[in-house]
């Protein structure tokens, strides 16, 4: 039996950082059915070029968008980076904005060769260039592209605007170290005032045990309270972490292995309910050195 089906009360209690939200455009931290079906979402997708579904995925790179997009990130002159980026479309879309983007992904000697197998791994600008957002004369005006190690920051990635990494942090080795990651996102990369968004997958079913593998960790309630706690705790703004459960048919199904039968907001694995999950937290202090 799945935990789904013995899911605790977890989800829908009140905490300090995970909350019953209003029913509005993105206000989940978690993927909703509702937000697929709102004009904004449909706009992303026809701007990227990317095909309209109820995924997950897609539901991350909107999330990321729309948080840069609100606090105003995404104009010209304001700089950005990546990390982990694959052949994501943002690198593109915030080019096309007028944005200077530094794209990333994991040195090969570090990175499982499964990720190149998937086209998942980007090894240079042609691996994020999009012709259907922008022309190429614009993209490598405005974009460049280094190796970058995540449990590693090199010191010369510093003084961004924003920085963001979409479902990556989570195959860092382990849950603190991703959980480190996202703290020296904030204190290594960006200039003060500067903002982190990030994605990772999220335990939907479990607060007490989960999945924590060198290649995988699967982050609960409990690791994403006490992240922004210690985000806080270290001088930073950390935005509200808001759940909202869904009910549609959409928000209900979950995707067994070998997934791609239905819906994808939650998908089964290693015996738990999974979903996304993303937060984001604004540099308040300044910090040198990392964890």
């Amino acid at each position: 039996m799945l935990p789904w089906l013995r899911r605790s009360a977890t989800h829908e209690t009140q905490d300090a950082a995970i909350l019953a939200p209003k029913d509005v455009y993105m206000s989940s931290a978690i993927p909703v059915a509702s937000d697929y079906d709102d004009e904004r979402f449909w706009a992303f997708c026809q701007q990227t070029g990317m095909g309209h579904g109820h995924h997950r995925k897609l539901w991350e790179f909107v999330f990321i968008f729309e948080k840069l997009k609100q606090a105003g990130m995404l104009q010209a002159g304001k700089r950005g980076l990546v990390f982990a980026c694959g052949s994501e479309p943002l690198p593109s879309l915030f080019a096309s904005l007028g944005c200077e983007i530094v794209a990333t992904d994991g040195p090969p000697e570090i990175t499982d060769g499964n990720w190149y197998i998937k086209g998942e791994h980007a090894d240079g600008l042609d691996s994020l260039y999009r012709p259907e957002i922008l022309s190429r004369e614009a993209f490598d005006r405005n974009v460049r592209f280094e190796y970058a190690d995540m449990n590693d920051i090199p010191d010369h990635l510093t003084d961004f605007d924003f920085c963001w990494s979409a479902c990556s942090l989570e195959h860092l080795g382990s849950l603190r170290k991703g959980m480190d990651f996202v703290v020296n996102s904030i204190e290594r990369t960006l200039k003060l005032g500067g903002l982190a968004v990030h994605t990772t997958e999220y335990n939907f079913s479990s607060d007490e045990k989960t999945m924590e593998q060198p290649g995988c960790s699967i982050y609960r309630q409990r690791d994403m309270i006490a992240l922004r706690a210690e985000i806080m705790a270290r001088g930073h703004r950390c935005d509200p972490i808001l759940c909202k459960e869904g009910k549609a048919p959409e928000d209900i199904f979950v995707d067994l292995p070998p997934y791609g039968n239905g819906p994808h907001l939650k998908m089964e694995l290693d015996n738990y309910v999974v979903t996304s999950i993303g937060f984001s937290a604004y540099k308040s202090l300044k910090i040198s050195g990392s964890l």
